[in-house]
């Protein structure tokens, strides 16, 4: 049970899940490059013809089907009522990404590399505030028209003025991009800005300038509206299903980013609002790709029988990417939870070995930290070089930031874990609260209440022993559901005391934190930053991560990070776990060697005909 709600910015055809860094080192100026990356060369030279983790003969045709798992912007998982995902309103289909091409994309085996699509070569200047990108001429609109600079300034612009605050937020510090005839555009950045903003704005899609000047972009829309990606809007009922269409004539099909990607006819994804609904079309073939993502389903309701007859396949795949963090964000705009003694004795109730034991199986570990699973991790006491990030700012900082890192406590799992529920009650007292007649009370005098938010069950069998046990030391709490666009509106709103949310994180993080955790984005409706955390410390350690200019910079200005949010209790981790549970009706072929920091789906697999054909499914 793990990423029911996982939130992961996607942004163009081949955009970053977390957005890559600005080179520093090894380029000069005026000296055009295929790529950009953040702390050394590129692995691919100019002249490659593929990517290593593809398959450039892979076959064409056939249909990838799937539920939506990874949202990013305006999307909800389980309804739709618009095609224009870049914007606050509405709730956003799936798969538009796929049809908006970006100047750079990804290289799925690199952690911070930037291949160009729709520009052949990039120029950087000395100061790194000017870049300069030369566009390929054959690039096109789904109409024909050719995507010029003057669409690419005209995108970027529009972006940073009426875009979502996920990416509004982060480029802000985008001074001007400017077309300097049909093929050239200039993007300006302000003195200061974060390391990875121009690679961040190399992953934005590309709009039609004409297109919207006769359209409202902030508008909620079922038109389709005009790419230039791989693929364009099909069939589609709101709130059951969207197909996107493989272009034909593709204008960028034969890259060396696109050679042995985007092989499916048609993409199709399907909606439910019900979880088990879901499990069940899955089964009966409705959809025939699922990443399974709750360890009591993997563990015991994979036994029908298209899985003993063969035709379905379980598989375990490695995931190389960091974890990031989950787990019940508390509401520090809230009265109730703005000390952060409350805030650690409310996570002191959630019993995570009785979980794992009786509900997961033994399939998670305990998240931590806001890094998860990688080397952006603090452990141990503070070093020499994160201490000189530290010292600055011991007036913002709790004291236990300078010793261990913080890390949630183990538990007995029996479900009551008596030392640690007496530890919440002293904290409790601590902070002022009172206890009268069993129900503890603020200091203000108003009881002590909590309603955890969802629009999906799938965490009540976590979260009711969880509510069991902050009732037995005086805590009142309940579970709301809602449907999906209330969901949505809530937090966009911050109007909600907890809710579960997954934050991805990349090999290379930078000003994206700002938008999770950053001062700024604490008052700014729709941003990530649901905790609301406002810490002046936490502004300055996100600055150096975003301004680190090598990688060992990176970590050490991440793990100061880390170990202060941690120190912060602004969450009650959850778990994770560094794999994908798959489960696949046999109709799909994938590389041999699949990217290291990426599933790859659905862009590198391909519909495989003859299995589809011994299952009986072609």
């Amino acid at each position: 049970m793990s990423g029911a709600t996982r939130r992961t910015l996607v942004l163009g055809a081949g955009a970053l899940a977390a957005a890559a860094a600005l080179p520093r080192r090894g380029v000069a100026e005026g000296q055009a490059r295929h790529g950009l990356s953040s702390f050394g060369d590129l692995k691919y030279p100019a002249d490659f013809r593929n990517f290593d983790y593809v398959n450039p003969e892979a076959p064409r045709g056939g249909r990838f089907s799937a539920q939506l798992t990874s949202t990013f912007g305006n999307q909800a998982g389980d309804t739709f009522n618009t095609l224009n995902v870049y914007v606050l309103r509405g709730d956003g289909a799936a798969g538009m990404n796929l049809t908006f091409d970006s100047l750079m994309v990804r290289a799925l085996d690199e952690p911070d590399a930037l291949y160009g699509l729709v520009a052949r070569a990039v120029e950087v200047s000395d100061d790194g505030l000017t870049y300069r990108f030369a566009l390929r001429p054959q690039a096109r609109f789904h109409d024909g028209s050719r995507l010029t600079a003057r669409d690419v300034a005209f995108s970027l612009t529009l972006l940073k003025a009426k875009g979502h605050p996920e990416i509004a937020q982060v480029i802000r510090d985008m001074r001007e991009a400017v077309a300097e005839g049909d093929e050239t555009v200039v993007v300006r950045f302000e003195p200061g800005r974060s390391r990875d903003l121009p690679l961040f704005v190399a992953t934005l899609p590309v709009f039609s300038a004409a297109y919207y000047d006769k359209r409202d972009f902030e508008a909620s829309s079922l038109e389709p509206p005009l790419g230039s990606g791989p693929y364009q809007v099909g069939r589609l009922e709101p709130g059951r299903f969207i197909e996107l269409q493989r272009v034909a004539d593709y204008w960028g099909a034969d890259l060396p980013v696109n050679v042995g990607q985007n092989n499916f006819d048609a993409i199709r994804y399907e909606y439910f609002r019900d979880r088990q609904v879901g499990f069940e079309a899955f089964k009966s073939g409705a959809f025939t790709f699922r990443e399974e993502f709750t360890a009591r389903v993997w563990a015991t309701l994979y036994d029908f029988p298209a899985v003993t007859e063969g035709r379905v396949r379980k598989e375990v795949l490695p995931d190389a990417r960091p974890s990031g963090t989950q787990g019940w964000f508390l509401n520090t705009r809230r009265e109730a939870f703005r000390d952060a003694r409350v805030r650690e004795a409310i996570g002191l109730c959630f019993d995570f070995a009785w979980s794992n034991k009786n509900l997961f199986y033994g399939s998670y570990l305990r998240t931590a930290s806001f890094f998860e699973n990688s080397d952006l991790k603090a452990t141990g006491t503070p070093d020499a070089a994160e201490l000189a990030l530290l010292d600055p700012l011991r007036a913002d900082l709790p004291a236990e930031v300078f010793g261990e890192a913080w890390s949630p406590p183990d538990s007995d799992g029996s479900g009551q874990d008596r030392a640690n529920l007496s530890r919440a009650v002293a904290l409790l007292r601590e902070a002022g609260c009172t206890r009268e007649g069993g129900v503890v009370r603020l200091p203000g005098g108003k009881p002590l209440e909590i309603e955890f938010l969802d629009s999906d069950p799938v965490f009540e069998p976590v979260t009711h022993p969880f509510i069991r046990n902050l009732g037995l030391i005086g805590i009142k709490a309940r579970i709301r559901l809602v449907d999906a666009s209330q969901y949505q509106s809530r937090l966009k709103d911050f109007d909600f005391d907890v809710t579960a949310r997954r934050y991805a994180s990349g090999m290379n993080p930078g000003a994206e934190l700002r938008e999770s955790y950053g001062s700024r984005s604490a008052g700014t409706p729709g941003s990530n930053n649901l905790a609301g955390i406002a810490n002046p410390a936490v502004d300055r350690l996100i600055d150096r991560v975003a301004d680190a200019r090598t990688r060992a910079d990176l970590v050490t200005a991440c793990r100061a990070l880390d170990r202060t949010l941690r120190a912060g209790r602004y969450w009650v981790p959850m778990w994770y776990k560094a794999d994908h549970r798959l489960a696949l009706w046999d109709v799909y072929g994938r590389p041999q060697k699949g990217p290291a920091y990426d599933l790859g789906v659905p862009g590198v697999w391909w519909y495989d005909a003859e299995h589809a054909r011994r299952i009986g499914r072609n």
